[in-house]
């Protein structure tokens, strides 16, 4: 499980390069790589998403919870 949550967490990051290229030099990588809209850029933009979402799910499974 450690090695497709290190996957992940690369996967989550790569996104997170791509939307700092967007907003400081209007750059979108991944349009620019599959094309604006493509089945390829929705997959990858999907992927993207998904990792970060099991990310938060790791980040709040190591936080305890204090029961009453």
């Amino acid at each position: 499980m450690e090695t497709v949550q290190k996957i992940l967490l690369v996967v989550t990051i790569i996104g997170a390069i791509n939307w700092g290229l967007v907003g400081l030099l209007d750059l979108n990588v991944v349009a620019a790589i599959f094309g604006n809209q493509t089945i390829m850029s929705r997959i990858v933009y999907t992927l993207v998403a998904i990792s970060g979402l099991v990310n938060v799910g790791i980040l709040l499974s190591h936080i305890e919870f204090e029961k009453d």
